[in-house]
């Protein structure tokens, strides 16, 4: 099809919602198949006797290695070739990783699977930034985006739901199977149906043959813009803290609230959907409304939601109710969400349209190394410590795999649980006091959002 046809295509509001929806069931998928490890971790856990520390590399450093080693090439790619097909490939390859994962004998086999996931994971949200950015006016992005990332919600409530459900009638490898195979129909999906738009399209810029800028000047904008540098280090230090709570709720819950593994999933997936739906929704949606008030809206924002987020998390990890803990989780979830959508939103207005790919890598690369690699590592180093500081012994020796053997007495069972989730408990307190820190950097953000911003010429 010509590309003149194919961009008047892309601008239909009938087009755009297949857009939407396509890319909301990639998201979903996205998603689905990071929330199933999490509520599948502590039956791994056991199975292959490993530790805390061991299941937050596999949920952090592996997965987070190449999705964000390569998530910077794979966007200069996307500078220059089709996102579609980027986004259609890169979804085949997590599907298919994420199946490998239900055949691992052992922690290097498990490594090897949730590294494949972040590698395939590793294009989506530079290619799907960038394609927005393109085909969506300045004032409707972070609404857009915020409608193809509640696949976030969606696909945490799936990944939980499924994943939990198969376990419990199976075990938590057929949990992979289920959600794997789906995945690879989806990238088929998008590779027939989603159409490529020129660059810069819904700014009014006219389309360039010229390569796009080198890496060199990105690092010159970067330099030139402070709102940008704070904006990335905002959202990187908000997803240190995010990830740690994300990737071990339902093992917190399962320990410290005494639930099954069926239990446990469903509890993870309902407060994670929701507080992710709400914080999503009042983040793009709200802030929209208020940046046509005042453009520095997007940040404080973020601000002001990371500044409350914490000291609700610390009533919420200590509440002895579960129905307490539940509803404390949401609201926390919902305060720390505002800064998800606007932060995409803000790197695509401050960034001109061949930069934005870059801009969004770059913001991923921090997220994932700092948060997604380095938070679940360290919550999970942390619940080690904690835990064998709160027995009376030898944790690891009379504990495998954080429980008492089969055939130990009741006495040890309960002493073994009890550490274990006093490790938890008290791992998590200190992994939400990031959030300060991340606030601080949106407040920073805010005082040149304005001025920093990116207009197309005329």
């Amino acid at each position: 099809m010509d590309q003149s046809k194919v961009d008047r295509s892309v601008l239909e509001p009938a087009y755009r919602w297949r857009f939407v929806a396509l890319m909301f069931l990639v998201c979903l998928f996205d998603f689905a198949d990071r929330a199933v490890f999490a509520v599948l971790a502590q039956p791994i856990k056991e199975e292959l006797l490993i530790t805390d520390f061991q299941i937050g590399l596999l949920q952090g450093l592996a997965f987070a290695l190449l999705y964000s080693g390569l998530g910077l090439p794979i966007a200069r790619i996307a500078e220059r070739r089709s996102r579609k097909n980027i986004i259609a490939i890169c979804t085949a390859i997590w599907s298919a990783a994420t199946t490998w994962c239900g055949f691992a004998t052992g922690f290097v086999s498990l490594a090897l699977g949730r590294i494949g996931v972040g590698m395939g994971e590793a294009g989506f949200l530079p290619a799907v930034n960038s394609m927005v950015g393109d085909q969506v006016q300045k004032n409707r992005r972070a609404s857009v985006m915020a409608l193809i990332m509640l696949g976030t919600p969606a696909g945490i409530l799936t990944g939980s739901l499924v994943g939990g459900y198969v376990a419990s009638i199976a075990s938590w490898r057929e949990g992979f199977f289920a959600l794997g195979i789906p995945g690879l129909l989806t990238a088929l999906a998008v590779w027939f149906f989603i159409r490529e738009p020129s660059r810069g399209l819904a700014d009014g810029a006219k389309p360039e043959r010229k390569p796009p800028p080198d890496f060199k000047a990105f690092l010159a904008t970067l330099k030139q813009k402070r709102a940008l540098v704070f904006v990335i280090l905002g959202g990187s230090t908000a997803g240190f803290g995010m990830t740690s709570i994300s990737q071990f709720l339902a093992v917190f819950l399962a320990r410290v609230h005494d639930l099954s593994i069926s239990e446990a999933a469903t509890y993870y997936g309902l407060i994670s959907a929701t507080f992710l739906t709400l914080g999503l929704l009042v983040g793009s949606f709200g802030t929209d409304f208020l940046a046509k008030r005042d453009a520095r809206w997007p940040a404080w924002g973020a601000a002001i939601g990371l500044l409350i987020a914490p000291f609700v998390y610390f009533a919420a990890f200590q509440a002895e109710s579960l129905m307490l803990a539940t509803v404390l989780l949401i609201v926390a979830g919902t305060m720390l969400l505002l800064f998800y959508a606007p932060t995409s939103g803000m790197i695509q207005n401050l960034l001109p349209p061949r930069m934005r790919a870059t801009g969004i890598a770059c913001f991923t690369l921090l997220y994932t190394l700092f948060g997604s690699g380095m938070g679940p590592a360290f919550v999970g180093f942390v619940s080690d410590r904690m835990s064998a500081r709160a027995y009376d012994g030898e944790f690891f020796a009379d504990c495998p795999g954080g429980v008492a053997p089969d055939n130990a007495s009741a006495a040890l069972q309960s002493a073994c649980e009890a550490a274990s989730a006093n490790g938890m408990q008290d791992a998590l307190l200190v992994a939400v006091c990031i959030f300060f820190v991340a606030s601080f950097f949106y407040w920073m953000a805010s005082r040149t959002l304005r001025e920093d911003s990116f207009e197309a010429a005329e």
